[in-house]
């Protein structure tokens, strides 16, 4: 199954496909290992600090070994904010790559799209092009209060019709209520629902839900009924990586052996993975 073939099938199955930052390979296989589990197709996402600790190449070697086992697996240049370093992700063997223009002009932001989505084009593979529409912060963390900007300027539906006619975006990943990161002392920000249907019928193309950890359940149903076809959570598996590492060690602090604490971390985290991809498949 190939990116595009994946994305067809939730569209028309009316399902969302998970997607899943990591920054180690025992995250990265506990996820292939859900999604074997669950015979669903799933997005690994590695930004440009992930990929600068993990490494480019290291992260596109595993995916190409997990495919050849026959996991649904795609690897996904996530929030690159330049072009080079977009091209240098295709390059490598990405199977799509997200420009992220949201702080540029709008201008800017469709030209330098453009540009990567030419160069994909380009490559002699199959690799999709996601763009981004408003501003919904730039850290997968835990935050004291909403990042400033986030959120203030929805994407409209004028706004996304024109981005993708004027880029050729495979992907659109808009501004409807979501933030980055999880509010530490609040519940997130509800997702504008209707805006999402204006916005996925305007576009034409599958929506990227950003920032969808602690997002309510209903949100997220609701929203992939209106046509978000990914949804990116990140933070809430950090946290339960970290919790299971701690756990561990707080049971045996003298543990040198890192595959038998960061195990239990791999456990916690696949527990949010399944709970995720079965919501976001209406399993």
């Amino acid at each position: 199954m190939t990116i595009k073939e994946a994305l067809q099938e939730a569209g028309a199955k009316g399902y969302a496909l998970g997607h899943f930052n990591v920054s180690d390979s025992t995250q990265l296989n506990a996820i292939a290992e859900v999604s074997r589990e669950l015979s669903l197709p799933v997005l690994i996402g590695v930004s440009e600090g992930e990929r600068k600790f993990l490494g480019m190449h290291a992260v596109a070697a595993i995916i190409n070994a997990l495919k050849k086992e026959g996991v649904s697996i795609f690897l996904n240049a996530d929030h690159t904010h330049d072009v080079e370093g977009a091209k240098a992700c295709i390059d490598a063997g990405f199977d799509s790559v997200m420009f992220d223009g949201s702080k540029l002009p709008i201008e800017e932001n469709i030209q330098k799209t453009r540009e990567v989505v030419a160069y994909a084009q380009q490559s002699g593979r199959e690799v999709f092009v996601e763009g981004e529409l408003g501003y919904i912060g730039s850290s997968s963390a835990l935050l004291d209060e909403i990042p400033e900007g986030a959120g203030l300027q929805m994407t409209t539906p004028e706004e996304a019709a024109r981005f993708v006619r004027e880029t050729g975006v495979s992907m659109l990943a808009p501004s409807v209520g979501n933030i980055h990161g999880m509010l530490k002392n609040a519940p997130e920000p509800r997702l504008d629902i209707p805006r999402v249907g204006l916005v996925a019928e305007a576009a034409g193309v599958p929506l990227v839900l950003h920032g969808g950890s602690g997002t309510a359940d209903d949100d997220f149903v609701a929203a992939i009924k209106q046509g978000v076809r990914i949804v990116h959570i990140n933070t809430e598996i950090r946290v339960a990586y970290r919790k299971g590492i701690q756990a561990a060690l707080t049971e045996n602090p003298d543990e040198v052996a890192p595959y038998k604490y960061l195990g239990r971390g791999a456990d916690e985290l696949k527990s949010v993975v399944r709970a995720r991809m079965s919501l976001f498949a209406g399993k």
